[in-house]
This record gives structure tokens, sequence and C-alpha cells, in this order.
């Protein structure tokens, strides 16, 4: 895997995961382009980064996605191609369906999905002229299976794999890669971000998030998973077996998720 003088693209790197990544692909010496909301943080995560190539930060928010795009725009012209982009930035939800307001769906949705793909849509053609590229989107364990209190983060997730699968098969001729990550409880602000029915910060950190991998080792297992040149992974502890049992044994899988502490 030799990223040397290529750019790599991460989306929420300010924080989690996002941050444990630019952190180890700039040890590969790629050149990377950081985005996040909050600069401040952004600019710390940049000096973190000192062995990358170049290091370049495009403050974005992507729940508003066109004046997104219209920023990105003239730093991609200005860069050149990106090689790699990681689809990392995603907020999540803690609210029964029933409590669950349509315009935080909608929220969600926006972010989690529509901005992944308009993203992808951006940087996909000059992966094509250039011949090689990578997307690698953060997914869950819940783009696998359904969980109490998740219900359109998990949807959202679930709809990342259809999309991506479905252009993996489209441009494996174009030699464009796709690696979905679908880690289990990481030691993250996520749960703390993540939003109730009406949209308001749940503002507490889950026991099992808190109990959860580091971001680091995650992105170490990552960086395995590309060099492997796997197309999905599943990243955590016990957790992850819930994807073979949903799988083999979906009745079974239903009554342990339903009577589960997901919090």
């Amino acid at each position: 895997m030799d990223l040397t003088g290529k750019w790599v693209w991460i989306t929420g790197a300010s924080s989690g995961i996002g941050k444990a990544l630019a952190i180890a692909y700039a040890k590969t010496g790629c050149n990377l382009l950081l985005s996040a909301r909050n600069k401040a943080k952004l600019d710390e995560v940049k000096a973190l980064c000192a062995s990358a190539g170049q290091v370049q930060i495009l403050p974005l928010d992507l729940s508003d996605i066109s004046s997104s795009i219209s920023l990105a725009k003239p730093v991609l012209k200005d860069i050149g191609p990106i090689h790699t982009l990681i689809n990392n930035a995603g907020i999540s939800q803690r609210a029964l369906v029933k409590d669950t307001d349509l315009s935080v769906v909608r929220s969600i949705m926006e972010i989690n999905y529509f901005a992944v793909v308009e993203l992808t849509k951006l940087v996909l053609p000059d992966m094509v002229k250039a011949g090689e590229g990578q997307f690698i989107a953060m997914s869950s364990l819940v783009g696998k299976f359904g969980s109490p209190l998740r219900s359109t983060y998990a949807a959202s997730k679930h709809a990342l794999h259809g999309f991506y699968d479905s252009l993996r098969a489209e441009h494996h001729k174009d030699n464009i890669q796709v690696l979905l990550v679908c880690p289990g409880f990481i030691k993250t602000d996520i749960s703390i971000n993540a939003v109730t029915g009406a949209g308001a910060k749940q503002n507490k950190m889950d026991d099992k998030q808190a109990q959860g991998m580091s971001p680091d080792a995650l992105a170490q297992q990552v960086l395995r998973a590309v060099r492997q040149h796997k197309e999905e992974v599943v990243i955590g502890g016990t957790e992850r077996f819930g994807v073979l049992v949903k799988r083999l044994f979906p009745r079974i899988f239903s009554r342990i998720i339903r009577n589960t502490k997901v919090t």
C-alpha cells in the first residue's frame, strides 16, 4: 500500500475515529485533507500529522451539503485528485421510532447518507480518470442489523452498504476499491452527540461506549484491512458476533437484541 504523495480526504477528522485515522494515515506518507465543522480542532489534529507529506484542513458542515460542495470544489481543483475518501463524519440517535420527529429522521439521513453520496460523486470522476482510488465508509454493526433506539441511524448505515456495494461492482474495471468498516462499541463521543427524538443532544456517554475499543486500535485495524484489500470488515469486542448470529439464527438474534441493554 504505497500512498506516498497521494491525497487522502477524511471527514469527521476533528476527534474520535477520524482523528485516529488521520494520525495513522499520516505515517504512510500520504497527503491529508481533513474536514469537520470545528476549525480549531482540525488545526490541533493537523499538528499531530507532521509525518504526512502535506496536510490541509477544509472545514465543512455536512448538514449543508450544497455549501460544503461549493467550498470543496476549488480546494480539490487546487490540490489535484483524491486517491482515498474516508467518509467518517456522522451522527447517531437515541430515541424510539414513535418518539422521533420526521425532521430528525431527515437530518440524520442527510448527514449519514446523502452527504456521503454527494462527496463520493464529487471525487469519483477523477478516480476513474486516474485509474485508481478507494472509498472507505465508516458504517457500523447496525449497518448489518437494527437495534433499539437507533432506527434511523441503522437505516442510514444500511443504505451505505447498498450504495457502495453497487458502486464497487460498477467500477471494478476502473480499479476503484471500496471498504465498508463496521465497528461495534468504540470509545468516542458519538453517544454524547447522539440526537434524541426532538433533535437535542443526548449529552450522555453510553456505558458500553465508555468500555469500547480505542479509536487508535480501530484505525490500525482499518489500515490492516486496506492492506489486505478487504471489501468489508467487522471490528469490535464480543458484540461483533451479533452479525454471525443474525445470519445463522435470525429468530434467536431477534430475542437477544430486544432484551439486550444497548446503551
